[in-house]
């Protein structure tokens, strides 16, 4: 019987001759048999799985509804096929009709300046006016973006032509007064506008009392700039009215889409993880999952068509890859569980290869790696995972546990070497600078080569001293007495030594090689610029002024680059 409603309520609504007042009704019909297409579908599926579980046949019944859906659906869109076209075809000619309306009511308007600007008989001038505005209120209606605009520049150019024509002086007192007491009646139909509930009907209300406005005629001066704004305030309003409702419907339609989004995005989240699904109870969990998200679309409403369109396509090839994705794992299980074991066994073998290794630093990566794609392969199954989860353990463990007593050793090795290292940080923080300044940046430097040469400390303890000893250093330096380019070099010299006791040296030399680079680009781009703009300064005195400064300028930052370039030859490795 529900088969039998959709194919008659759209063969009811598609006999309508007005195919776009029918086109919404049309799209939600067509939303709901996909809804319920989907819906008996799944349950087609659930009712296979269960048989294909049960080893036993698949009931004729499932197969008639199979059969029932295919049809329905040929059915359906037999129809909507041909109402889709006929809407098309409705759009586009109504497209047209508005486009060929705003033509002529530009050509009226462009008709309208030529009577203002160069008729001079008034006779004339009304006779082509009351010509223009008939046709004006004989064309229908223009594109909703541009109504506003050209009713605008219409009444524009109304007011001009009244205030223009020299025609009040038989016909201002009583006219003018009539005229006045019509529009204030028409603004007071204006303000009603808002109080109605449909858009279509405010739309052609308004249209209706904006051209009976322009009939109107002009009013007494004195009254017209406030009987204007009072007039255009209530049409903005009522504009300001339809536009809100239009901005909702868009705002509810977009945010109707961003929901859908977010449901196909959470699908997408959750069946990313069907490979981590190892028994048949992870992918019913799944299953009841994915079914709640199908519940949430269909409270969902509808977006713009073809997004709306294309976010269900989106949804539905999303479930489709889920549940074609559980048959398959119900139908291999075993087949995949086999499989996956037996790639775990052959990381197992490059394990065992592994773990005796004292190539600490590779052989650890290549282990980590060993994890990493175990992790990949994912579950091999209750009869396999356990067992070969130990060996695989049992191999990674003997090298971790084997390389972890090298460097405690090792530590206990560079033990002597940390003490040295505190002993002489202890004996820069005791150091007095006394004698010259040459003879203590002899000695300060000398601290740094002995700090250089102990050698290497244990690891836990390596940034800690190292921290310690260029602050010692750092505090004597600051103390000394020094100015421009000598402190600048001898600092930097300092920063070389200091970064040579660094745990991580050869990545701060390379970073500070970087930096100074940046600077002599920046620099040379400076000097490009610098030496363009030389070529704009003509030859007077104020511009020699200036072009002299510029030439300073480039200069100096040469001589900038070629400090810098001294500063990269002294770190090491350069």
């Amino acid at each position: 019987m529900e088969n039998l409603n959709f194919l008659e309520e759209l063969n009811t609504l598609t006999a309508n001759e007005d195919v776009l007042s029918v086109s919404r009704d049309v799209n939600e019909l067509r939303s709901k048999l996909e809804d319920y297409i989907l819906e008996e579908e799944r349950k087609i599926q659930v009712a296979q799985i269960a048989a294909e579980e049960s080893n036993e046949s698949t009931d004729a019944s499932i197969e008639s509804k199979q059969v029932e859906i295919v049809q329905l659906k040929e059915q359906f869109y037999e129809v909507y096929n041909v109402f889709k076209d006929k809407r098309k075809t409705a759009v586009e000619d109504k497209k047209a009709f508005e486009a060929k309306n705003l033509a002529e009511k530009n050509a009226l308007i462009k008709r309208l300046k030529e009577v203002i600007s160069t008729e001079e008989n008034i006779g004339s001038a009304f006779s082509a006016l009351n010509e223009i505005q008939d046709k004006w209120k004989e064309v229908g209606d223009i594109p909703r973006d541009k109504r506003n605009d050209i009713q605008g520049e219409y009444s524009r150019l109304l007011e001009d032509f009244f205030y223009n024509i020299n025609i009040y002086k038989e016909l201002k007192n009583h006219d003018f007064h009539r005229n006045f007491q019509l529009k204030t009646a028409l603004i007071a139909e204006l303000k009603k506008i808002n109080q109605l509930d449909s858009i279509r009907e405010a739309e052609n209300q308004l249209k209706k009392l904006q051209n009976d406005w322009e009939d109107i005629g002009p009013v007494p001066n004195e009254e017209w700039e406030n009987i204007k704004e009072t007039y255009w305030t209530e049409v903005r309003s009522v504009y300001n009215k339809i536009n809100r409702f239009y901005d909702d419907r868009r705002a509810e339609q977009q945010g109707n889409i961003a929901a859908k989004t977010e449901l196909v995005i959470a699908t997408k989240a959750l069946i990313a993880e069907k490979d981590k699904n190892d028994s048949p109870k992870a992918w019913e969990d799944m299953s009841k999952d994915v079914l709640e998200i199908q519940a949430k679309w269909k409270t969902i409403g509808f977006g713009p068509k073809k997004e709306n369109e294309q976010i269900w396509k989106e949804f539905r090839a999303v479930c489709d890859e889920f549940f074609s994705a559980k048959k398959e794992f119900f139908n291999s299980i075993h087949e995949e569980y086999d499989g996956l074991a037996k790639k775990k066994k052959a990381l197992i073998e490059k394990a065992l290869e592994l773990k005796d290794s004292t190539d600490w630093q590779d052989s650890a990566n290549k282990l980590k790696q060993l994890q990493q794609q175990w992790k990949q392969i994912g579950h091999a199954g209750v009869k396999h995972e356990q067992k070969l989860w130990k060996e695989f353990r049992t191999a990674c463990d003997t090298f971790f546990n084997n390389r972890q007593a090298h460097f405690d050793a090792k530590d206990a090795q560079y033990e002597g070497n940390l003490k040295l290292k505190e002993e002489l940080i202890a004996e820069i923080n005791a150091y007095k600078i006394a004698g010259e300044k040459k003879q203590a940046l002899s000695d300060l430097k000398e601290f740094a080569n002995k700090f250089n040469a102990i050698g290497m400390v244990p690891m836990k303890a390596k940034d800690e001293v190292y921290k310690s000893f260029k602050s010692a250093l750092d505090k004597h330096y600051g103390a000394l007495k020094m100015e421009g380019a000598e402190k600048e070099a001898i600092l930097f010299e300092a920063k070389i030594d200091a970064l040579k006791a660094s745990p991580s040296s050869n990545r701060s030399f390379s970073d500070l090689k970087a930096d100074l680079r940046k600077e002599i680009d920046a620099l040379n781009k400076e000097i490009i610029q610098l030496e363009n703009n030389l070529g704009f300064f003509a030859n007077s005195k104020g511009a020699d002024a200036l072009k002299k400064d510029v030439e300073r300028k480039v200069e100096n930052a040469k001589a900038k680059i070629s400090e810098i370039r001294a500063k990269i030859k002294l770190i090491p490795n350069e």
